[in-house]
């Protein structure tokens, strides 16, 4: 995070010396995006204990019949909007709840319930299609990251394989599908997308009507200003990580168009893919930069590796740091899988 602050100090400093530099600007290009992200991820956090109480409800006790730990269910949210918390605390087995809440929500959790909205929200109608086919490459390649971040947790193969089958196979269909109906994946995808902007919009009403009466809708629901603090953190970052963006693009402007005639990529979807580690907003944002093939391979790299290297690994440090390192090889792993794939289907 220091390198974001210093982002940060650097984009201040040359907005209030007139932005000669550029980087006034992408400083202030950070902190607008507030909104766009507040629109697309308040209402769901404010939904998050609802579903958590759903799922107790609904789901728990057919997972338990199935042999299958419930604590998976906690992956569905992402690790820092209390997939960590849901997790641990549906657990059987406490080793198989701290890989679901650290590796599971992570990666799946996190695409779901906090990329796939906010990326569809920031993004372009002209971007969307790219970056859709990324995200279903990216899950479809899931299971390399599930895989090595489980082992690394100390859980067997065969555990791991078990209690991850929903993930899995929700992976390989959706690996399956974009190799064979790419066209029909898509405006599923499409529907998908709607149906989680349509939970934050409601969430984001229910939660500003608790905020400006009093009154609640639902009594299990979060708070529209713990909601907001999660959004403000990431607004704050913001600041600092779109002028980094912009200094990593001018200082590797060499190295960067080497590797991206080697892969067929613009110079802005490469740094897209270096941001994405420590957040996958300002990612998101420079899409409209990056090339066709870039918005695939960066949407695809984000499905496991996003935020990696900053707020998820930051999570990790203080919820179970003995589990940085499995954490960090899953992201990773799973990253670099995506992208390649999505190389190698986007020729």
């Amino acid at each position: 995070m220091w390198m974001m602050a210093a982002g940060a100090v650097a984009g201040g400093l040359d907005r209030l010396m007139g932005n000669r530099f550029g980087l006034g600007k992408k400083f202030e290009e950070g902190f607008l995006l507030l909104g766009t992200t507040a629109l697309s991820m308040a209402g769901i956090i404010c939904l998050a204990p609802l579903l958590s109480s759903g799922l107790k409800m609904a789901v728990v006790p057919l997972w338990r019949s199935l042999g299958l730990d419930p604590a998976i269910l906690g992956g569905i949210l992402a690790i820092d909007m209390g997939g960590y918390q849901l997790a641990t605390e549906l657990a059987a087995d406490a080793d198989v709840g701290r890989y679901a809440g650290i590796i599971v929500a992570a990666t799946f959790g996190c695409t779901v319930t906090f990329t796939i909205p906010v990326g569809m929200g920031m993004l372009e109608k002209k971007d969307r299609a790219g970056f859709a086919k990324g995200i279903l490459i990216g899950a479809g390649c899931l299971p390399v990251g599930l895989l090595v971040g489980g082992i690394l947790c100390s859980l067997a193969p065969g555990v791991i394989v078990l209690q991850s089958l929903p993930v899995l196979l929700t992976a390989g269909l959706l690996m399956a599908g974009i190799w064979k109906f790419p066209d029909k994946m898509l405006r599923g995808f499409s529907v998908f997308a709607a149906l989680i902007r349509v939970l934050t919009t409601v969430g984001l009403v229910l939660g500003a009507v608790a905020y400006m009466t009093g009154w609640k809708a639902i009594a299990q629901m979060e708070s529209i200003e713990n909601a907001m603090e999660v959004v403000s953190s990431i607004g704050i970052v913001m600041l600092g990580s779109l002028p980094v963006a912009e200094l990593l693009q001018r200082l590797l402007k060499k190295p960067l168009a080497w590797i991206g005639r080697k892969t067929g990529m613009n110079s802005s979807s490469i740094a897209g893919l270096l941001m994405g580690t420590v957040s996958v907003v300002p990612a998101i944002a420079m899409m409209k930069n990056m090339d066709a093939r870039g918005k695939v391979v960066n949407a695809a790299f984000a499905v496991c590796a996003a935020s990696a290297m900053a707020a998820h690994m930051g999570f990790t440090f203080g919820a179970e740091p003995d589990l940085v390192v499995p954490l960090l090889a899953a992201k990773f792993t799973g990253g670099i899988a995506g992208a390649a794939a999505a190389l190698l289907l986007t020729k």
